[in-house]
């Protein structure tokens, strides 16, 4: 509890020493240089040197307010989110103001022909400074924003595991129960068998909001759903599992990310044939990603029957990118009375 509570307090402030940041910092302060250039009146009076110069400054003074913020970021951010705040704009400030005035003496001691207003080393490094105070604003508040960006996106993540619990807890739970009531005289192995794979399916939606599950965990918890649902729908349901001898099973993936998919394959497609059909279910590697294919067949219906698959698809694309990345995929197709769902998922590079 205390960790989340002081989760939000640690976002305003970016972490100047990871590379896309930093990166980003850098361009910043070369396009500022192309714009000041490119100006109007200014680059009729810049020669090739002064290019050269100008940026090297501004990539020199960007990459040093880059790492400055870095280094205090931990003290910055144990300070009233005001005074931190002010503190992280005015550093850029000063860095800029000293540094360019150093360099306006460098300059006028070594003749370099860097800076436009040599009679006036207060202007420039003024210039300069304000300069870099617009900039680090903008970027500052950029970063904040995209930060910002990147929580809401995972909190819409923890909405749509919230929504998934919600729908599946009602969403076979009669039909289960009523399914094992029966078997209770007749069959009491089975009923206890079925009431163990129920409980292991509801134990895993109760905790899809919490830590990563392994993929041998995701394959154990369709197993204990197909279980279910072969016991209402009989020899209609069938599976065909082929699982590559070299797939990582202990490779993390979010809680009830394959079940859902599977769900999908029994309740809009199996279920709806009178014959019933075969779920094809194929995981593999290929290359440096791991291949989860579902297949099913699907009655010749018009296309709103199948619109129940887009709420779990959408979920599971929406926690898939939050977990993997844009490497992740998924791909689904719906032809000749087939429906295909493909997940593609980058591997973790071997450690040397």
């Amino acid at each position: 509890m205390n960790a989340a509570a002081t989760t939000p307090s640690l976002d305003w402030l970016p972490d100047f020493c990871r590379p896309p940041i930093l990166f980003s910092t850098l361009v910043a302060a070369q396009v500022a240089v192309l714009v000041i250039g490119l100006a109007p009146g200014g680059s009729a009076q810049w020669r090739l040197n002064q290019w050269i110069a100008a940026s090297a400054l501004a990539l020199w003074l960007a990459l040093t307010c880059a790492v400055a913020l870095c280094k205090l970021r931990p003290g910055l951010l144990r300070l009233p989110r005001t005074l931190g705040a002010s503190l992280a704009w005015l550093l850029p400030v000063a860095v800029a103001f000293f540094g360019s005035l150093l360099l306006h003496e460098l300059n006028s001691t070594l003749q370099l022909g860097f800076s436009a207003h040599s009679d006036n080393r207060l202007h420039f490094a003024g210039a300069i400074a304000a300069i870099a105070g617009l900039l680090s604003a903008v970027l500052l508040r950029y970063f904040h924003f995209q930060q910002q960006l990147h929580q809401q996106v995972a909190a819409n993540a923890r909405a749509e595991v919230e929504a998934l619990q919600a729908r599946i807890k009602p969403h076979f739970l009669f039909n289960s129960m009523n399914t094992i009531a029966s078997l209770v005289r007749r069959d009491p192995d089975t009923a206890e068998r079925a009431i163990e794979d129920l409980s292991d399916l509801f134990r895993a939606a109760l905790g899809a909001g919490g830590q990563a599950a392994s993929l041998a965990e995701e394959l154990h918890l369709c197993e204990r759903y197909l279980a279910i649902e072969a016991l209402r729908l009989g020899e209609r349901l069938r599976v065909d599992w082929k699982v590559d001898d070299d797939t990582p099973r202990n490779l993390p993936l979010p809680r009830l990310l394959l079940q859902p998919l599977v769900e999908n394959a029994v309740i809009h497609g199996i279920a709806r044939l009178a014959e019933g059909g075969t779920i094809a279910i194929a995981i593999g590697r290929e290359a440096d990603m791991l291949r989860i294919a579902i297949g099913n067949p699907y009655p010749p219906v018009p296309g709103s029957e199948l619109a129940g698959n887009q709420h779990a698809q959408s979920s599971v694309a929406q926690r898939l990118a939050y977990a993997f990345g844009p490497r992740a995929r998924m791909t689904v197709a719906a032809r000749e009375g087939y429906y295909s769902c493909e997940l593609r998922l980058p591997l973790p590079s071997p450690e040397l």
